[in-house]
């Protein structure tokens, strides 16, 4: 058994035994919120480390991978099959959450009953109503260092394009920069190994934290709609590896293996961004040239949250259902339009599908009472959208490198995680 394997099964041992002490905790212990704090110290231990390797990750690949094609044009070129992508998958995650959401009718079965909150309830979550000048603004990081300090990927993305494409023009004095740069990205990468084997405690604590808060009940209270949200999940992931095998044939499925581990992490951790490192990994073994993974990847961590979009309108909706609500068509199709602008730029936010769902009921006078309907189970749907970003991230990279005829012969596993050629 290979390294790899060995910590998928590490991780899967430690959901399992992470639920079976979240219900013993939740039953047993006289102060199970108390335990569930305490296991949150390790998840967000976990969380940070992660956190703390994102952004140089991030800004090393990227410039490096910008250097070295060399030409503007390319760069551009490739930025813009990218977006298409996204734009595309997009749509269809939010329209595939609209149409099942309103063939299930999951908020019928609370309408009226004494499990809605009245309409003028706290929700406790802020509302930020994203407008295209705030969001062209938050492009475009006022400091590289705040936006590094903050994670802000999609503005480390940006200075990176700054930065690669200038040290691209400079020719052969920029080199000893970019050699030294393309150091600090192998020396991450030896990091991201070094936290990935703590990933396994972390998934036991996160696991075992929420079910002895909640209780195991809270998962059978809400079991439909739950059971008709990963059926929507499901249905995605078959939809994005059908448009996959398209444009990548048979290795689309190779490419899912590829992305069992960081699909895996994300779904245990509820964090896209905890599985950022691993993928970055996955696809350039899968054949993914680092110039392409490095670029791609951390726009579409910005633009291509298909899990997220989809949970948007789904859950918009079910509330709206909940207060019985009834949104015509033209208004839901204008709320999926909204939710187009909304939802690119909550990336790095704490809960943000939450934000995004509170901004986008205020906006189509849904009384936001309503979030409170689903902060019980947040845990778990996010782990659901946490791993559906990851896998369509993973294809949408892939595609673009497939367009751009930069997609290689899988990569042989390597045991040191630092010795993975950054082409």
């Amino acid at each position: 058994m290979n390294n790899r394997n060995r910590l998928t099964v590490y991780i899967l041992v430690g959901l399992v035994l992470g639920i079976a002490v979240g219900y013993v905790a939740n039953g047993s212990l006289a102060n199970p919120a108390g335990f569930a704090d305490t296991m949150a110290l390790i998840t967000t231990l976990f969380l940070r480390l992660i956190k703390m390797i994102i952004a140089p990750l991030v800004f090393s690949t990227l410039v490096v991978g910008i250097a070295k094609m060399g030409d503007a044009k390319e760069v551009g070129r490739i930025g813009v099959k990218a977006l298409g992508w996204f734009v595309i998958a997009s749509v269809i995650s939010l329209t595939l959450g609209l149409v099942l959401v309103n063939l299930f009718r999951p908020g019928d079965a609370l309408a009226l009953s004494a499990a809605v909150p009245p309409a003028g309830t706290a929700s406790g979550i802020a509302t930020s109503s994203l407008t295209l000048k705030e969001f062209v603004t938050h492009l475009v990081p006022s400091s590289i260092v705040d936006g590094m300090a903050k994670n802000e990927i999609l503005q480390i993305v940006i200075f990176s394009l700054f930065f690669g494409t200038a040290a691209a023009a400079v020719g052969t004095r920029a080199n000893p920069l970019i050699e030294a740069i393309d150091g600090i990205a192998h020396i991450m990468l030896k990091v991201t190994g070094y936290v990935m084997n703590l990933a396994p405690i972390a998934v036991f604590a996160a696991v075992a934290g929420i079910i002895a808060k909640s209780g195991v009940g809270v998962l059978s209270t809400y079991g439909v709609f739950m059971g008709e949200f990963y059926f929507g999940i499901a249905l995605l992931w078959v939809v994005l590896t059908l448009i996959g095998f398209l444009f990548l044939g048979p290795r689309v499925i190779k490419l899912l293996a590829e992305l069992r581990e960081p699909t895996l992490l994300a779904f245990s951790t509820a964090s896209s961004e905890a599985a950022f490192p691993k993928t970055l990994e996955g696809l350039e073994r899968f054949g993914v040239r680092n110039r392409i993974a490095a670029f791609v990847l951390p726009i579409g961590y910005s633009f291509n949250l298909d899990g997220s979009m989809m949970y948007c309108t789904f859950a918009t909706v079910f509330i709206a259902q909940a207060y019985g609500i009834e949104m015509s068509l033209g208004t839901q199709i204008t709320m999926m339009l909204v939710l187009m602008l909304t939802s690119k730029g909550m990336a790095g936010v704490p809960r943000a599908s939450l934000v995004v769902i509170a901004a986008t009921l205020s906006q189509f006078n849904i009384p936001e009472a309503g979030l409170l309907l689903l902060l019980g189970i947040d845990h778990f749907l996010d782990m659901a959208r946490s791993a559906t970003n990851v896998v369509g991230n993973g294809i949408a990279t892939a595609v673009v490198a497939k367009w751009e005829n930069e997609l290689t012969a899988p990569v042989p596993v390597q045991k040191d995680l630092a010795s993975v050629p950054l082409p």
